[in-house]
Formats: structure tokens, sequence, C-alpha cells
């Protein structure tokens, strides 16, 4: 269908974009005719609209003479006309220094703040399974009775802790050969799921039936990494929809908004699918699930050290967003992460 469309044509769409994310008011003839780069009558724009409302980039709100961009202009607007602003100076400073924190899950943190400061818009990001975390060193404490701590330490700097059951004794001297016998393992920098599957393989082997103290560490092994596979999502900022009149004055489409922010099933779904696509994906109003009303877009993009996608960043805002400027953050915030955890 953009074959259909002349250039002056992708001017006048351009141009009706562009003001509507403005001013967030339904543009009208009069006012285009007016910009210096159209050369042309009233009547002529009239039909030019009118053509892009034909071809489904322009509709009409209830009776009002202006018209707005469709879900269909702004993806049209997005991949053909829109030239991208780098970040400026002052904004790439703030996302560096926010994100130079000293945990991983604290960059993870303040890179969702850092975005949604900028942005003005909520924005979202999706934290490592602690499954997916690349095992570094498992350490044993013996504590009372049956319990034993696991100290599972990841690549990324993050340690997790784990309190797991034995039914056989055990000394401290033990636990320190069985930390021993699983670091080998570790020694080749597997994530956490991988880990565990190698050692439940090495517990159904020979040597498992014949070595009482691999036997045992493995089995400690086992216990240790069996962690949650439950992805963690964060949200900054949702508030930030109440600025936008869309939404602020439409209590039904903000409580429906809320309600889908709500439900992170859906948000999860969205986020998985741009972690699989391992690149930059721009959803604009029905084109995802996440939101039934429409009139929201989400701009994610993955992130994680070369070669490997551990998480996505992103923000959610409406529609009428300035994308020239917020697709340059997102894409950014997902560089300096990478970059981050690259260096860890």
């Amino acid at each position: 269908m953009a074959d259909e469309i002349d250039d002056r044509t992708k001017d006048v769409l351009k141009a009706v974009v562009q003001e509507f994310i403005t001013t967030g008011e339904p543009v009208g003839s009069n006012q285009l005719t007016r910009r210096s780069e159209f050369d042309v009558s009233p009547a002529t724009m009239r039909n030019v609209l009118a053509e892009l409302e034909e071809l489904g980039y322009l509709e009409k709100p209830h009776t009002s003479a202006g018209r707005v961009p469709t879900d269909h202009g702004y993806r049209f607007f997005v991949d053909s006309l829109l030239q991208l602003n780098e970040p400026s100076p002052r904004e790439r400073k703030a996302i560096e220094e926010g994100i130079a924190q000293t945990t991983v899950e604290e960059r993870l943190q303040e890179a969702g703040r850092v975005l949604h400061h900028l942005s003005r818009h909520a924005s979202v990001v999706l934290i490592p399974r602690p499954s997916a975390a690349t095992l570094t060193r498992i350490e044993f404490v013996r504590m009372k009775g049956d319990k034993v701590l696991a100290i599972l330490v990841s690549s990324g700097g993050q340690v997790q802790n784990k309190l797991v059951s034995v039914d056989f004794p055990v000394t401290t001297e033990e636990l320190a050969a069985s930390a021993n016998y699983l670091n080998e393992i570790l020694r080749q920098g597997l994530p956490i799921e991988e880990v565990r599957g190698r050692i439940l393989a090495e517990l159904d082997s020979e040597r498992a039936q014949y070595d009482v103290l691999a036997a045992r560490a493995l089995q400690l092994g086992a216990a240790a990494t069996d962690v949650s596979s439950n992805e963690r999502l964060v949200v900054e900022g949702t508030g930030s929809f109440l600025e936008q009149p869309e939404f602020a004055d439409d209590v039904k489409r903000m409580r429906a908004l809320f309600r889908a922010l709500d439900e992170k099933h859906k948000l999860l779904q969205l986020l998985d699918r741009v972690q699989r696509a391992r690149e930059m994906q721009i959803f604009i109003g029905a084109e995802s699930e996440f939101s039934s009303q429409g009139d929201v877009s989400v701009i994610v993009s993955p992130y994680g050290p070369p070669e490997t996608v551990v998480g996505t960043v992103g923000v959610i805002g409406p529609t009428r967003m300035n994308y020239q400027r917020v697709i340059p953050l997102v894409n950014f915030t997902a560089q300096v992460l990478s970059r981050a955890l690259e260096d860890e």
C-alpha cells in the first residue's frame, strides 16, 4: 500500500503525525497549509488528507474537522518516514552514570528509573531469570540439623542463597570437598539450568553409583541449583499516563490500561517475543495484545553480553509519543546495559 503514496502525500502524513504528537489535537488542512514546506491550497490539502484517510493512515475523531493518525499511520511513519535523533550528551551521561552501580540488580533498577525520567513514559525492565544466570562458584555452609546453606555466585555478580535439606550426615570438610567437585563443572561457564542438567546426568552415571562422596556432592548440587525460573519484571512510572490527556480524561481507558499493567503475564509474553527476536521491537496500538484498548505503544530492546540475550528494557507510552527521541533512548540504554554486563 505504501507504493500508492507519492512523496507529497508522504510529507503530509509525516506533518500530521508530528503535529499531533506535539499538540495532541486533531490536525486540519488550514494548519498544514500554513507550514512553509507546503505550497498548496487548502482544497488540495483537504484532498490529500481525504486520500490518507481512505487508505487507513488517518481518521477523524468524532465530528472533528481535523484528523489524527491511526495505528497504521504511526507504523508507516516509524518504518518509513522517521529520522532518529541521537541522545544528547546530557541524556547519554545520565544513562551511563545511572547504570554505573555496584550490583547487576541495582544497574537494572536504575536503568528503568533513568529511562522513565528521560522519556517521561513508563519504563519496563525484564531482569534475567535466576536459572539463566551463568554460575562461577558454589559454596556450602553447614547449618543446624539437616540444613545446608548453598551460596551461588553468578558471573554478573549476583549472589543467591538457598537453604537445602540433606538426608545424610555431612561434615564441614565434606561440604568443602563437594563445593570443589562442583566448581570443576562450573569452570565451563554454564547457566544454572544447564549446570543442573549436567549434575542430574552425572547422578545417573555409573560413577555416582560407587563413589559416595561424588554422589553426595551431586545431590547437594542438584538441590542447590533447583531455583525458580520465573522472570522478574520491573515497571517504573506508570503514573506518567495520567499526564496524557487521552488517558487522564478517559477513566474507562485508564482503568483498562492499569488492568493490563497488573496482568503482567501479557507483558511478559510481549517481552519474551523481543528476547527471542534478539532485536529492538516496536509495538504500536493494537499490534500487541498488551492493551485491549489500543492507543499504547511499547518500544523494547534486548540486552546482554555479546551473543547472549539475558533480558529486555523499554518504555510503554501513548501511541502519540515522540518516537524520534524515545527509540534512541531505549536503544542506548540497552547498549550501556550490555556493556556493563560484558565487563562483569
